[in-house]
Protein backbone atom coordinates (compact mmCIF):
# COMPACT_ATOMS: atom_id res chain seq x y z
CA UNK A 1 0.00 0.00 0.00
CA UNK A 2 3.00 2.33 0.29
CA UNK A 3 2.80 3.12 -3.45
CA UNK A 4 -0.70 4.53 -3.02
CA UNK A 5 -1.16 8.19 -2.11
CA UNK A 6 -2.43 9.03 1.36
CA UNK A 7 -4.30 12.31 1.71
CA UNK A 8 -5.36 14.13 4.86
CA UNK A 9 -8.81 15.74 4.96
CA UNK A 10 -8.68 19.52 5.10
CA UNK A 11 -10.43 22.68 3.90
CA UNK A 12 -10.20 21.60 0.25
CA UNK A 13 -11.61 18.12 0.99
CA UNK A 14 -13.28 18.01 4.41
CA UNK A 15 -14.46 14.78 6.01
CA UNK A 16 -16.53 14.62 9.18
CA UNK A 17 -17.78 11.54 11.03
CA UNK A 18 -20.63 12.06 13.50
CA UNK A 19 -23.08 9.81 15.29
CA UNK A 20 -26.42 9.74 13.49
CA UNK A 21 -29.09 10.45 16.14
CA UNK A 22 -31.69 8.58 14.08
CA UNK A 23 -32.36 4.88 13.51
CA UNK A 24 -30.96 3.45 10.27
CA UNK A 25 -32.60 0.35 8.78
CA UNK A 26 -31.39 -1.53 5.69
CA UNK A 27 -33.61 -4.08 3.93
CA UNK A 28 -33.15 -6.27 0.87
CA UNK A 29 -35.98 -8.32 -0.63
CA UNK A 30 -38.07 -7.52 2.44
CA UNK A 31 -35.45 -8.87 4.85
CA UNK A 32 -33.82 -6.67 7.47
CA UNK A 33 -30.07 -6.69 6.89
CA UNK A 34 -29.18 -3.97 9.40
CA UNK A 35 -30.99 -2.05 12.12
CA UNK A 36 -29.01 0.46 14.15
CA UNK A 37 -29.35 3.40 16.49
CA UNK A 38 -25.54 3.72 16.53
CA UNK A 39 -24.82 4.52 12.87
CA UNK A 40 -22.15 7.02 11.97
CA UNK A 41 -22.78 9.59 9.27
CA UNK A 42 -19.67 10.32 7.18
CA UNK A 43 -19.82 13.57 5.22
CA UNK A 44 -17.04 13.84 2.62
CA UNK A 45 -16.60 17.07 0.68
CA UNK A 46 -19.77 17.72 -1.36
CA UNK A 47 -20.79 14.03 -1.65
CA UNK A 48 -24.02 12.82 -0.02
CA UNK A 49 -23.55 11.61 3.56
CA UNK A 50 -22.86 7.88 3.92
CA UNK A 51 -24.25 5.87 6.82
CA UNK A 52 -21.74 3.50 8.42
CA UNK A 53 -23.47 0.86 10.54
CA UNK A 54 -21.65 -1.03 13.33
CA UNK A 55 -21.05 -4.70 12.50
CA UNK A 56 -22.91 -5.64 15.70
CA UNK A 57 -26.10 -4.22 14.13
CA UNK A 58 -25.75 -6.04 10.78
CA UNK A 59 -26.93 -9.60 10.09
CA UNK A 60 -23.59 -10.79 8.73
CA UNK A 61 -25.08 -14.20 7.88
CA UNK A 62 -26.88 -12.50 4.97
CA UNK A 63 -23.64 -11.11 3.50
CA UNK A 64 -21.05 -12.81 1.32
CA UNK A 65 -17.53 -11.39 1.10
CA UNK A 66 -16.29 -10.78 -2.45
CA UNK A 67 -12.84 -10.28 -3.93
CA UNK A 68 -13.66 -6.69 -4.91
CA UNK A 69 -11.45 -3.99 -3.40
CA UNK A 70 -11.15 -0.26 -4.00
CA UNK A 71 -8.87 2.42 -2.65
CA UNK A 72 -9.61 5.89 -1.31
CA UNK A 73 -6.61 8.11 -0.56
CA UNK A 74 -8.54 9.61 2.39
CA UNK A 75 -9.90 6.40 3.93
CA UNK A 76 -7.76 3.47 2.73
CA UNK A 77 -8.59 0.04 1.27
CA UNK A 78 -12.26 -0.91 1.06
CA UNK A 79 -13.44 -4.52 1.06
CA UNK A 80 -16.83 -5.56 -0.28
CA UNK A 81 -19.75 -7.88 0.40
CA UNK A 82 -22.73 -8.94 -1.67
CA UNK A 83 -26.20 -9.73 -0.38
CA UNK A 84 -27.28 -12.95 -2.14
CA UNK A 85 -30.98 -12.39 -1.35
CA UNK A 86 -30.94 -9.30 -3.58
CA UNK A 87 -29.54 -10.98 -6.69
CA UNK A 88 -27.44 -9.05 -9.21
CA UNK A 89 -28.51 -5.67 -7.83
CA UNK A 90 -26.75 -6.31 -4.54
CA UNK A 91 -23.42 -7.65 -5.83
CA UNK A 92 -20.73 -5.59 -4.04
CA UNK A 93 -23.48 -3.46 -2.47
CA UNK A 94 -21.75 -3.32 0.93
CA UNK A 95 -18.30 -2.02 1.79
CA UNK A 96 -16.09 -1.64 4.82
CA UNK A 97 -12.75 -0.09 5.69
CA UNK A 98 -11.22 -2.72 7.96
CA UNK A 99 -8.08 -0.65 8.55
CA UNK A 100 -9.12 2.93 7.82
CA UNK A 101 -6.67 5.80 7.95
CA UNK A 102 -6.43 7.68 11.25
CA UNK A 103 -8.53 10.63 10.04
CA UNK A 104 -11.57 8.34 9.74
CA UNK A 105 -10.65 5.68 12.31
CA UNK A 106 -14.18 5.82 13.77
CA UNK A 107 -15.56 3.87 10.78
CA UNK A 108 -13.50 0.77 11.64
CA UNK A 109 -15.85 -2.17 12.36
CA UNK A 110 -18.65 -0.49 10.42
CA UNK A 111 -20.34 -1.34 7.10
CA UNK A 112 -21.83 0.98 4.49
CA UNK A 113 -24.49 0.17 1.89
CA UNK A 114 -25.07 1.68 -1.55
CA UNK A 115 -28.50 3.30 -1.09
CA UNK A 116 -29.44 2.70 -4.73
CA UNK A 117 -28.96 -1.07 -4.30
CA UNK A 118 -30.79 -1.61 -0.99
CA UNK A 119 -33.75 -0.12 0.85
CA UNK A 120 -32.09 2.24 3.32
CA UNK A 121 -34.31 4.18 5.69
CA UNK A 122 -33.38 6.81 8.24
CA UNK A 123 -36.13 6.92 10.83
CA UNK A 124 -36.29 9.94 13.11
CA UNK A 125 -37.00 9.07 16.72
Amino acid sequence: MSDKPVKIPGPDHPITVEKNPDRVVVKVAGQVIADSRDALSLQEASYPAVQYIPRKDVDLTQLQRTENQTYCPYKGEANYFSIPAGGEQTVNAVWTYENPYEAVADIRDHLAFYPDRVDLEILAD
